[in-house]
């Protein structure tokens, strides 16, 4: 039996600000914060008949808004014609799964190749995760671009944590593989 059960009625009152003050960390935009904790409120409600009560209510918007926020980047980055890799790899420390950043160019360096080398290694980076198994790419991008945490994941797909790192693991694995072939080693 589920021990959440959704409210929407007073959703604006109890979690607004909170949901704005994170929207606000991701975009740094306040107007667009605020279309996305809207968003986020009305996809609540028309995803609400979904609500297994796994999760609670705070929980469950914060998770529609992470997604509003990936999307809302998809979309400004599919507009100016670029990739951006913004992501953070760490999971259980501050250095598990910097490989990436630390193959990324320096940005702020003075280098006037590395903007276009970040472009690339994004446009390859978005083919290889592309090309990762179904179920590695969905946990993958919860996990790792979504930041949706480990329980909900497993919740949502009915796995266990040590299938959901395996599941990580491999993707990483193969994300690796595929960019030493198609990128780094190109």
């Amino acid at each position: 039996m589920a021990e959440n059960q959704l409210n929407p009625n007073s959703w604006v009152d109890q979690y607004a600000d909170y949901l704005f003050n994170y929207a606000i960390g991701k975009v740094s935009n306040v107007e667009v914060a605020k279309d996305l904790v809207s968003e986020t409120f009305l996809a609540g409600l028309k995803s609400a008949k979904n609500y297994k009560g796994d999760a609670a209510e705070r929980t469950w918007l914060i998770a529609i808004l992470k997604r509003k926020v990936i999307d809302y980047y998809r979309k400004s980055n599919s507009k100016k014609g670029k990739a951006e890799v913004r992501m953070s790899l760490g999971y259980l420390d501050e250095t598990e799964g910097d490989w990436l950043e630390e193959k990324v160019a320096d940005p702020n360096g003075n280098l006037g190749s590395d903007s276009i080398e970040n472009e690339e290694l994004g446009l390859a980076l978005q083919l290889c995760i592309d090309r990762l198994p179904h179920k590695q790419l969905q946990v993958f991008t919860m996990k790792t671009i979504q930041g949706i945490s480990t329980e909900e994941i497993c919740n949502e797909l009915g796995i266990n944590p040590s299938n959901l790192w395996v599941m990580i693991h491999r993707a990483r694995t193969a994300l690796m593989e595929c960019l030493n072939k198609k990128w780094f080693n190109a």
